[in-house]
């Protein structure tokens, strides 16, 4: 049976972030808040746990998961061949709704999906994510919802999607933000805007001037 904790409430919230915390070591799944949306993670490095994700999503392997972080530091143990112009963005725009596809250490332990060598990072202004991401490390998470269903934006909508598929649900209110974050390709030379979000071309462009947009 899914537990749900309200975090707006200081005891709540504490026993929730241990109990999301146990679960996730479990290779339990979990649903959180972030800045944009409401998120449905797994520890990022037990292929079963990211496969249980991807299933109770209705979501194939060719979609791999994204990966939240609680700290910009722990970049250096994921990603390899991270450019200046990366590091710039993320000095500018995390936390926040940015998310980088880098290329990963090819010595790491975890199978997100068909990935080809890159995973899409990202460190959520959020304080319940942060604190959670803090205590158990990377985790897997993408949107709470059923493929081809609105994304949530409050843990109602997540749960009605999901229901028991999921250990823990963190309620944290409504999310700030309604759109998903911008994701900025940074495998090759020039940073490539993948998909616009909540960041403009603009706003990113003020950092890296020369962001390329793919077609």
């Amino acid at each position: 049976m899914a537990r749900r904790y309200d975090c707006n409430d200081a005891t709540d919230r504490k026993t929730g972030l241990r109990e999301a915390a146990s679960a996730v070591r479990r290779g339990e799944l979990v649903v959180l808040p972030t800045d944009t949306l409401y998120g449905i993670g797994a520890d990022a490095f037990s292929a079963e746990a990211v496969g249980d994700l991807l299933a109770a999503k209705g979501r194939g392997r060719n979609m791999p998961t994204p990966v939240l972080i609680g700290s910009p530091n722990t970049l250096h143990g994921l990603v390899t061949d991270f450019s200046e112009q990366a590091w710039e963005l993320v000095d500018a725009f995390w936390p926040g709704a940015l998310t980088l596809v880098a290329k990963h250490q090819p010595s790491l332990a975890w199978d997100l999906g068909e990935t080809r060598g890159t995973v899409a990072v990202r460190m959520p202004l959020h304080p319940v994510a942060i604190e959670l991401l803090t205590e158990v490390g990377p985790m897997a998470v993408s949107s709470a919802n059923l493929t081809g269903q609105p994304a949530p934006e409050d843990c109602d909508a997540a749960r009605e999607m999901l229901g028991d598929s999921v250990s823990v649900y963190l309620d944290g209110g409504p999310t700030p933000g309604i759109q998903p974050s911008s994701i900025v390709d940074v495998t090759g030379k020039v940073p490539v805007l993948l998909r616009e979000g909540a960041l403009t071309a603009e706003q990113l462009r003020e950092v890296v001037p020369d962001l390329e947009v793919a077609p």
